[in-house]
């Protein structure tokens, strides 16, 4: 276990600071809307190309800046600080008077997730205070830490979860019953209500509440790792204590309205599924299924969970034919998992899957040229049947075994868990100044 860098600022407990938002001036509603957009690894380029349609101020033009031309000089992270500074300074986006807390709430089918947007101080893993529970990769890091020095602000929240209740969830679930600061509705069915919270003694309350906590990171490991490596660099350049201590956070209760969890699942290039299956014979119980499967995949996911009830369980399929995989064999299980681990990352179905089925029965290297993530089985099903190789549908991981895992001071096998609904990029973006 590495020591904390001594030069760097260390928190005794989960700080989440009061900051003021720079905020669209806009109308609540659609015109809001068009403005905002999902978090930056869930957008493809046609996703970019639609986003930038919906507004031209949309904030896609700020997370996911263009490759400019190669004759031009200027790079796409420059591109996006300019366009944030003209944005700025033309009162497209203006900042509250007052530093707040804010509460926040999204509403999807019925599901109610509220918690609070804050600027979180930074610090080591090690201290066990924000507990990561995936593996981070160099090129994502980079490229956010890029964006992060050209534009001089959180873009993103990152989306951090804690256990318990306690007056914290008390004082967001009050504010919540108030007239909000805004609400909108995206085109993906989300409604979004935001309050600030200026109030000293609610934010002393949340800030004593909240001092003895730890939460676990559910989604943007790759932002934290760039929070913090800004913070390094700007300490080594001699900057001092400053807002780079800090990061932009949205904090949930996850046992008072946290949540739903869902898989990420897997597309396996080169392995079609009728060798995919072969191989998964040797180790596993395979059953092929009768009728061809949904595209929508969502038949597959049913069949999946009914049998992930009674263990280890993954569907195979190309689109055309699908396999179910269940019952692995004690003693691969015992070869492949690493017995130094602890039971909570040897339990889980993704530990299986990478390490157990890709690696051992396939024979496959766990890289990102091998193995690609899609979100939602149907765009698995069609990118496994687009390059000829197989889909690995998963079940979703408990969020009770994230936690476990994340407690143990372990790591996951990267992209494990996709947590809904993400917060909406735009709504509130913090600048990293001393104002």
């Amino acid at each position: 276990m590495a020591a904390p860098d001594p030069a760097l600022p260390t928190p005794g407990g989960l700080v989440f600071a009061p900051f003021r938002a720079l905020r669209y001036v806009a109308d609540d509603g659609p015109d809001l809307a068009r403005r905002t957009a999902p978090p930056y690894d869930v957008i493809d380029t046609a996703g970019v190309t639609a986003l930038e349609a919906a507004h031209p101020h949309n904030v896609v033009r700020l997370t996911l800046p263009r490759d400019t031309d190669e004759s031009s000089p200027d790079s796409r992270y420059d591109r996006a600080g300019r366009t944030l500074r003209a944005w700025i300074a033309v009162g497209v986006l203006h900042r509250d008077d007052a530093p707040a807390l804010y509460v926040y709430e999204e509403i999807h089918d019925g599901h109610i997730q509220r918690g609070l947007v804050g600027a979180v101080a930074l610090v080591d893993p090690d201290a066990g205070i924000i507990l990561p529970h995936e593996n981070t990769m160099a090129g994502p890091v980079a490229d956010r830490l890029a964006l992060t020095v050209a534009t001089g602000a959180n873009l993103e929240p990152i989306f951090l979860l804690y256990p318990g209740g306690g007056l914290t969830s008390q004082i967001v679930a009050a504010t919540a019953a108030t007239q909000p600061l805004l609400t909108t509705m995206t085109d993906d069915g989300v409604s979004h209500r935001i309050w600030a919270l200026t109030d000293s003694g609610d934010l002393a309350r949340i800030a004593d509440d909240l001092y003895g906590r730890h939460a676990v990171i559910a989604d943007g490991h790759h932002r934290y790792a760039t929070y913090r490596r800004y913070q390094a660099d700007r300490h080594a350049a001699g900057a001092g204590a400053g807002p780079w201590d800090f990061g932009l956070a949205f904090l949930v209760d996850a046992q008072v309205s946290g949540p739903a969890v869902h898989a990420i699942h897997r597309v396996v290039a080169g392995l079609d599924v009728a060798e995919a299956a072969r191989r998964a014979a040797s180790a596993f119980s395979v059953t092929q299924l009768d009728a061809a499967p949904d595209p929508s995949g969502m038949a597959l996911l049913n069949e999946l969970a009914e049998a992930g009830k009674g263990g280890h369980a993954f569907m195979i399929t190309d689109g055309r034919a699908a396999f179910l995989l269940s019952e692995p064999d004690p003693a691969l299980l015992a070869e492949a998992l690493p017995a130094d681990r602890s039971t909570a990352f040897r339990k889980l179905d993704v530990t299986v899957a990478h390490l157990a089925l890709i690696v051992k029965v396939w024979g496959l290297p766990d890289t990102e040229e091998t193995i690609r993530y899609r979100h939602d089985a149907a765009s698995a099903i069609a990118a496994a049947a687009q390059a000829g190789g197989t889909a690995l549908l998963l079940n979703p991981t408990p969020t009770a075994d994230v936690a476990a895992v994340a407690a143990a001071g372990e790591r996951m096998p990267r992209k494990s868990t996709l947590f809904t609904p993400k917060p909406r990029s735009g709504l509130l973006i913090r600048l990293l100044d001393n104002q």
